[in-house]
């Protein structure tokens, strides 16, 4: 077996960790999904939510992105065990507003598709719409959630411009076409 062959396998093995990962703390590449179609509905009005999942599951896989959400969920999990070193023990399990390593930990995601990636994780990050608003509730007790809520609007934004990239793509060739 080749080396690359080997990578795509292991990044194979990761995502299925990964997804798992993300289930046990309550998110579902559905609920990803969601948010995804949520940013992309106005530009393609006949967008199918089986896209929107089609293209979370293809950001999942990738391995940069992978890396950065093992990393980010095993912040987030040690820091709720209160298994961190202080001040890093108080200021994750708190998310402490001017930490912004959560964001930045998010931007490396969302960098792997250019500018609209950022722009899309901004735009979410504010908002903090469906599955990203229940992770940012400071009310659920000892549940630390300080890189998964960004982690999650990373991939949405991530898969969304994705899905951009392919339609600008095709209508450009489109227009390309015409004009021959």
């Amino acid at each position: 077996m080749d080396h690359e062959t080997r990578n795509r396998m292991n990044d194979e093995k990761k995502y299925v960790v990964i997804v798992d990962r993300l289930e046990r703390r309550g998110v579902t590449e559905l609920d990803i999904a969601d948010i995804t179609y949520h940013l992309q509905i106005k530009y393609i009005p006949d967008l199918e939510m089986d896209v929107c999942l089609d293209h979370v599951k293809r950001v999942l896989k990738k391995r940069e992105v992978q890396n950065a959400i093992l990393t980010g969920l095993e912040l987030d999990i040690l820091a709720e065990k209160g298994m961190l070193s202080e001040p890093l023990q108080t200021i994750i399990a708190s998310d402490y507003g001017l930490y912004g390593i959560d964001e930045i930990l998010a931007l490396s995601i969302v960098n792997v598709y250019g500018s609209i990636g950022s722009t899309n994780f901004g735009y979410v990050d504010k908002v903090k719409p469906g599955i990203m608003g229940e992770l940012d509730d400071k009310t659920n007790g000892t549940v630390v959630n300080t890189f998964l809520d960004d982690i999650v609007g990373a991939i949405a934004a991530a898969a969304a411009s994705s899905i951009a990239h392919k339609y600008a793509d095709a209508d450009f060739d489109t227009e390309l076409y015409k004009k021959q």
